[in-house]
């Protein structure tokens, strides 16, 4: 396995629901955020910069699965470790593990795609073989 970046939060009370459980969503906006973290923390440009240098606007989610095992509450403080599992032609997977100290609260996957926008078509975007230098930092 390659490199694993840990994405570090700060549940608050606005992230809980009125039992004071953390709403499910806010886990996938925590890997979702994770996800760019971990470009960034191997040394890959904002999207901005890739935008502007290279064409590549991001990583568009294509597809997650997340499953969970443990609640969280505000006041905690739980990490996101994400690495990637699996590198294919024009997609990866990110793997994210949910954790407060020793306890795992979930776990999940997303499968994502470097895209560009399409010049056929510039209100599209599409995706375009995994950039070697940028697989390359995430090893």
């Amino acid at each position: 396995m390659g490199k694993v970046h840990i994405h570090r939060v700060e549940v608050c009370f606005g992230d809980c629901d009125p039992a004071g459980i953390v709403f499910f969503p806010n886990f996938s906006k925590w890997m979702d955020t994770a996800s760019l973290a971990f470009f960034m923390a191997c040394g890959v440009p904002p999207w901005r910069e890739l935008a502007k240098t290279r064409g590549i606007i991001g990583t568009p989610l294509l597809e997650i699965h997340t499953r969970f095992m443990k609640p969280a509450t505000y006041g905690e403080t739980i990490e996101v470790h994400t690495s990637v599992e699996e590198w294919a032609l024009k997609t990866f997977r990110h793997r994210h593990v949910v954790r407060r100290g020793d306890d795992i609260l979930c776990e999940g996957t997303e499968v994502r795609a470097f895209c560009v926008r399409d010049t056929a078509n510039p209100d599209r975007i599409k995706a375009i073989p995994i950039p070697e230098d940028i697989k390359a930092l995430c090893l």
